[in-house]
């Protein structure tokens, strides 16, 4: 880990875009340490068991037919940050795309770094991911567990490693079922994210886009909540309080960085999202609350969260 290489990556970088993604990569991995992705047979083992029973479970509890992606990595934060790379460029490619800017020089190392910062912070925090691969060709989706950020809360936390690394999983898993056994959710927010990008890109605010966007992300969120309480196998409040009492806890750098990176609506995302799926599924069980996923018009509205009979009377009718 060296931060001059990383300094020295920002301030080198060239191309004639806004951003220098081979220098954002660089700069990123520079300022990170990769951690060891060494695994004995048996965690590898587990590892399998973890994502295998997820699976099982899942499926049995939300009835959704799906099967886990072909791509399941165990990774160290550099493996995570070139697998993320191509999203952010993906997503930034309409914004970058908009003609030119002043300074080009100044602006390109300003965005460089500040991609940089992004993606090294992330790689450090993330845990699991399910990847759906938007805007990416194909339909292809990725799991991915960042193993040294695993086993390195774990032991901050003081919880057993093999118990958290399974949370994990059947969490993962959960997300792989929603997308999994809805082949259209993909495309849609694809469609709310090409929408709201290509606005600010030209100077605008695309409110119902990115309202949308929120919406739906809030569903897949609570949703995967309602099946972790159905699903995993063990009790896990230990571990949700341990998880809330270290995100309390963190200095004020950190609560404005997560706040900068947007990981504080992620949060609004999770509870906001459990509170509707668990007024819905105390009416109408998982599986009426599995309707959301019929059609893209199932999907609730901002002002639906906030009021699920609402939403259930419009489903119903």
């Amino acid at each position: 880990m060296s931060l001059y290489r990383s300094v020295r990556a920002i301030a080198e970088s060239t191309g004639e875009g806004p951003i220098d993604w081979d220098a954002v990569a660089e700069a990123a991995k520079a300022s990170t340490d990769p951690g060891s992705i060494e695994l004995t047979a048996d965690e590898r083992a587990g590892y399998a068991a973890d994502v295998r029973d997820a699976r099982a479970r899942v499926r049995e509890v939300s009835t959704m037919a799906f099967d886990v992606p072909d791509v399941v990595e165990v990774q160290n934060r550099h493996h995570w940050i070139d697998a993320n790379i191509e999203t952010f460029r993906r997503v930034m490619t309409p914004i970058e795309e908009h003609g030119p800017v002043l300074f080009p020089g100044v602006t390109r190392t300003i965005n460089t770094g500040t991609m940089s910062v992004l993606l090294s912070v992330l790689a450090r925090n993330v845990l699991g991911q399910f990847d759906p691969l938007l805007l990416a060709e194909g339909d292809d989706h990725a799991l991915y567990f960042v193993r040294p950020n695993i086993r390195q809360i774990a032991g901050q936390l003081d919880v057993e490693y093999d118990r958290f690394r399974r949370w994990i999983a059947f969490h993962e898993v959960t997300h792989a079922a929603e997308f999994g056994a809805t082949p259209w959710l993909s495309g849609h927010l694809e469609s709310r994210m090409e929408s709201g990008i290509e606005a600010l890109a030209s100077g605008d605010l695309d409110r119902e886009a990115f309202r949308d966007l929120d919406a739906a992300m809030t569903a897949v969120e609570g949703y995967a909540e309602l099946l972790m309480d159905e699903a995993f196998d063990d009790e896990y409040a230990d571990l949700r309080e341990k998880i809330e009492a270290r995100r309390r806890g963190r200095d004020p750098v950190s609560k404005l960085l997560r706040q900068l990176l947007g990981l504080g609506l992620k949060r609004r995302q999770y509870e906001r999202g459990k509170r509707f799926f668990e007024s819905v599924a105390a009416q109408r069980g998982i599986a009426g609350a599995s309707a959301v996923w019929d059609r893209p018009e199932n999907l609730p509205t901002d002002a639906e969260l906030d009021d699920p009979a609402r939403w259930l009377a419009r489903v119903d009718a």
